[in-house]
């Protein structure tokens, strides 16, 4: 039976020969890195936090204390989506509320030691999955090929 076209005897995609068009790569490349994505949350969650208190804990770690009117807007959700959201993480410590130093009338929530670690913690559990997952599936030649490749997505975005 022959290998399907674009694939190598161990099943794996050969090398592109002609050079892609941009639009095409695109389009894969995002698709690539949305599954990615996914299976990354997926792995971390282990029903301790929802993406959304996940993503408010790390843009609290990344960006400091906010107020809950700036986060609702920073990930595109309502205030009492956000109020609710931030209720949740302090009823489990990972959160606190203080006074705003320019308002009083208003608060500002930012990470509690226990967010912090327990950030710490989702994120070794992303970084944990992905190391074993490069080691098991793929060989060292295929590991440089990545390694080459995240540079070059580091240039693309920027850094």
């Amino acid at each position: 039976m022959p290998e399907p076209t674009g694939t190598t005897p161990a099943g794996r995609r050969a090398a592109p020969s002609a050079e892609p068009e941009a639009e095409q790569l695109a389009a894969q490349l995002a698709d690539v890195v949305g599954r990615l994505l996914r299976r990354l949350r997926s792995t971390s969650s282990e029903g301790l936090l929802t993406p959304t208190q996940r993503s408010v804990l790390a843009r609290l770690d990344r960006e400091g204390p906010a107020t809950t009117a700036a986060l609702a807007r920073a990930e595109y959700v309502r205030p009492q989506s956000m109020r609710l959201t931030l209720g949740a993480l302090e009823s489990q410590g990972l959160v606190e509320r203080a006074p705003d130093p320019e308002d009083g009338r208003k608060s500002v929530m930012s990470l509690t030691e226990s967010g912090t670690a327990t950030l710490a913690e989702v994120r070794a559990a992303k970084r944990d999955w992905l190391a074993q997952a490069l080691a098991a599936g793929l060989d060292g030649a295929e590991r440089r090929t990545v390694a080459e490749a995240v540079e070059l997505l580091d240039r693309l975005t920027g850094h």
